[in-house]
């Protein structure tokens, strides 16, 4: 019986993503878009949610990173082979990309869930021997540049991805946009739908749009209008040809390029940002889109730590797939027990620390956690501001920090944050243990969210869109200290499940550095060693991110939202 088998009979729903975390060994993934796809499809598979996920093969992998002795981001080549985790598809389909053919084949992994459920992934490649050399290398790159390149993988994904679907005999009833790389995916179901010469008036466009419409939904991550894809029209000319009419394009996708995000919207009948504020910045930069708003969450077996869901077995039974059993943690789960599950996680993440870099933490020191992509507006150098300020706080009531993330190899600001946060590093010798994990990936993801005491977040706002690493801490017990933005602008209930930084009245990045030096000064670290006069203050504080947060912003939740909201048609 063919591997497909078993999800062929099913109408399912086609969720594309450019990028999607399937397990750390297979590197398609390079951030948060994809480690939340990853958690989509998890979530699907404990509910029997029928889907089907569509992404690139990307052969190249992101990439490994290393520092030199400075502290820079090197990046080595993480090439994986799909063979070792996945099986070929019989079938191929063909698009021309300028004025050539290209072939689309892909594989199939299934991500089988750790309750029994299971889930089909494809992974689009054109690395085929009809293709030729230049084609083969369309879906090698993890993100290529903004150029043709990039136009090509999108156009293999959302186009090639909807014939493939077809060719393997899927029955697809809707079709999910994570982010707009994908939105070319609409234009293949526009020449699909196409109404009969005699059913037109003169001027009619020849497009059933609501049609389509009616089969996309549209999920937009980015508050921040220059990260949305654009494509200039002479460049979508060269590499799409008149895969559909130029005047039909500007007037769906924006009259002075091809905006993806403006597409996808144009063509969705449901469309949601991914927390509160992101869907109010959505509505604000798109005016006259009703955009809703369905929260991130994350998976709960996933990102909770192996002591802490024995914890939660014994006390909680049921809660991978009921995560809303957890809002019971502050009166069911012992706080003994639950003190005792953290100092495993914390024992791990010390272990893994001192294998990739040497460096022994102290388990009696409150320990900070700033794991993410690095990037100018996820102010990973906040922290480190006033760097006296900080000894100050340290010498009062010590902590350490562990931090990691990786910057895009474009990113030169990115980079240049990495480099500087080594250079603090060094100049806290002495005073402040920090240190930086290499090569962040999903296993020390869980190691750090599970194991650091706070987590710490500091974006600028309103550019986080979401955020889901806070939600990850969440499930392990680990209280936030963080901006308001993003999920946490709903997460955060003051001194219950974490604490807020900044305030309405002084904003600024000196600001919001004060701001966190004097709560981790006056509230945080006090509390952690119990200098606030109420014995079991810390664990109280745990179990409210446990009964608060991780009870809610999980992806089962969301995914109940989709099916209830977006999916029914």
């Amino acid at each position: 019986m063919s591997p497909l088998e078993p999800f062929l009979h099913t109408p399912r729903v086609a969720y594309f993503s450019m990028e999607i975390a399937l397990e750390s060994a297979i590197p398609t993934y390079a951030g948060g878009l994809g480690v939340l796809a990853g958690d989509t499809v998890r979530a699907a598979a404990d509910l029997e949610l029928p889907l089907v996920a569509v992404s690139l093969v990307s052969r190249g992998g992101h990439f490994r990173q290393t520092f030199d002795a400075a502290g820079r981001q090197v990046e080595q080549p993480a090439p994986w082979e799909p063979r070792e985790h996945a099986t070929p598809l019989a079938a191929k389909v063909a698009l021309t990309l300028e004025q050539r053919e290209v072939w689309v084949g892909g594989w199939l992994y299934v991500l089988r869930g750790h309750l029994g459920g299971a889930q089909p992934v494809l992974l689009l490649d054109t690395d085929l021997d009809e293709n030729h050399p230049d084609d083969r290398h369309i879906t090698h790159r993890l993100y290529g540049d903004n150029g043709p390149y990039r136009l090509k993988q999108e156009a293999v994904l959302g186009i090639g991805g909807v014939r493939l679907l077809q060719a393997l005999g899927f029955e697809i009833r809707q079709y999910h946009m994570n982010e707009g790389h994908s939105a070319l995916l609409a234009l293949e179901l526009l020449r699909r739908y196409v109404h009969r010469p005699e059913e037109l008036r003169p001027g009619e466009s020849p497009y059933d749009v609501p049609m389509v419409r009616g089969q996309c939904c549209f999920t937009t991550h980015t508050p921040v209008e220059a990260g949305h894809d654009r494509f200039g029209y002479d460049l979508v000319q060269q590499v799409l040809d008149d895969f559909i009419p130029l005047a039909v394009l500007k007037q769906l996708g924006g009259e002075d390029a091809l905006n993806m995000t403006r597409l996808a919207l144009n063509l969705s009948e449901y469309v949601n940002g991914v927390a509160q504020r992101h869907a109010e910045v959505s509505r604000r930069m798109f005016p006259g889109y009703r955009v809703h708003a369905v929260t991130n969450g994350v998976h709960p077996h996933t990102w909770t730590a192996p002591p802490l869901r024995a914890l939660y077995d014994r006390y909680l039974p049921g809660w991978c797939h009921e995560p809303e059993l957890l809002v019971r943690a502050d009166c069911c789960v012992p706080q003994a027990a639950l003190l005792q599950a953290h100092a495993e996680a914390k024992q791990a993440l010390i272990a893994q620390v001192a294998s990739r870099t040497g460096v022994a933490l102290d388990p009696a020191l409150a320990t900070l956690g700033f794991a993410r992509r690095m990037t100018a507006y996820k102010r990973p150098d906040l922290l480190f501001t006033d760097l006296e300020r900080l000894r100050a706080v340290a010498k009062a009531r010590p902590f350490q920090v562990v931090l990691a993330g990786k910057a895009h190899p474009r990113d030169e600001g990115g980079k240049q944050l990495i480099e500087q946060l080594h250079r603090h590093i060094r100049e806290l010798a002495g005073n402040v243990t920090v240190v930086y994990l290499p090569d962040y990936d999903l296993d020390a993801a869980l190691a750090i969210v599970s194991g650091s005491d706070v987590w710490l977040n500091t974006p600028l706002p309103p550019l986080e869109a979401s955020g889901t690493s806070g939600m990850k801490a969440a499930f392990n017990g680990v209280p936030s200290l963080s901006v308001l933005d993003g999920w946490w602008v709903e997460g955060c209930i003051e001194g219950v499940t974490g604490w807020s930084v900044g305030s309405a009245t002084e904003v600024g990045h000196e600001a919001d550095a004060r701001a966190l030096y004097d709560k981790l000064e006056q509230v945080v670290l006090p509390l952690y060693y119990g200098q606030l006069g109420a014995a079991d203050g810390w664990v109280r504080v745990m179990q409210g991110a446990i009964a608060k947060n991780a009870s809610f912003f999980n992806s089962h939740r969301m995914m109940r939202r989709y099916a209830t909201e977006a999916y029914i048609t």
